[in-house]
């Protein structure tokens, strides 16, 4: 007879939000790479465009999208080595949680270091 309960069994824990947000961050990183070639060809048919294009990379909605790269560069780069560590260490399965929050500090140890920075560089201080 069949369980009453269906569907999968997984929960949803620390080993799928590191799935999700590696590729929404792989996402958001490949998405700025592509807008970064194209307004940098842009320089080749028009440099006028090109400049007003650069200067609009100057707003406050700009500078905090960068505050968005640089994390997901951050997170996709150490959870990329945490993938590593998990797929490649014999004990790596049973530290993924672990290794995971120890994702979530370094990042935040990081991040606090680069983010008082980049906003005394936006807002001019």
């Amino acid at each position: 007879m069949a369980s009453a309960q269906s569907g999968t069994l997984y929960r949803g824990r620390e080993g799928m939000w590191s799935w999700v947000a590696h590729r929404i961050s792989g996402m958001a990183i490949f998405l700025f790479l592509l807008v970064h070639v194209l307004d940098t060809a842009l320089v080749r048919v028009s440099p006028e465009a090109y400049n007003e294009v650069i200067g609009h990379y100057k707003t406050v909605v700009f500078g905090l999208g960068e505050v968005a790269l640089v994390g997901a560069v951050i997170f996709h780069a150490l959870n990329g080595l945490r993938i590593i560590l998990v797929d490649f260490w014999s004990k790596g399965t049973t530290h993924q949680r672990k290794l995971f929050w120890g994702v979530v500090i370094v990042w935040a140890v990081l991040m606090a270091g680069f983010l008082p920075r980049h906003l005394m560089h936006m807002f001019g201080a």
